[in-house]
């Protein structure tokens, strides 16, 4: 089994919930999309905040699953650092790239970076998982 499909069989409702499409993975780099809708807004028809974090925190545990140790049971979010940069609107599509920044025995971090398909940077997401 790929990476990717690995990921495309996990059981994510709330990944489902909120749209997230995974679309690449390898064991450094998995990358996801999702759409902006009505329902992930906040004022003026942007991206909610809580948004952007819970599509980052996806994909980072994506990208520590398809890590973890064969004796893993599994893994938790430890820490989640988010920095905005800008917004994005409803109707636009926010692309997902998490990639390592340390993955070792018991933790590993991901930084994901958030952006809209024409390149523009919406957030940058650094977030420790706990390997269970």
């Amino acid at each position: 089994m790929t990476p990717l499909e690995k990921i495309q069989s996990m059981k994510m409702p709330f990944a489902d919930l909120k749209g997230v499409t995974f679309v690449e993975a390898t064991m450094d780099r998995v990358v996801a999309r999702m759409l902006v809708r009505s329902d992930l807004c906040t004022v003026r028809n942007t991206i909610h905040g809580g948004a952007v974090m819970a599509f980052a925190d996806s994909v980072g545990a994506a990208a520590t699953v398809v890590n973890l140790p064969a004796d893993a049971d599994g893994t938790t979010t430890l820490e989640s650092k988010t920095n905005f940069i800008s917004g994005a609107k409803e109707g636009t599509t926010v692309i997902a790239t998490a990639t390592p920044v340390h993955r070792g025995r018991r933790t590993q971090v991901w930084q994901t970076r958030l952006e809209t398909e024409e390149g523009k940077l919406v957030a940058v997401v650094t977030q420790t998982q706990l390997v269970l």
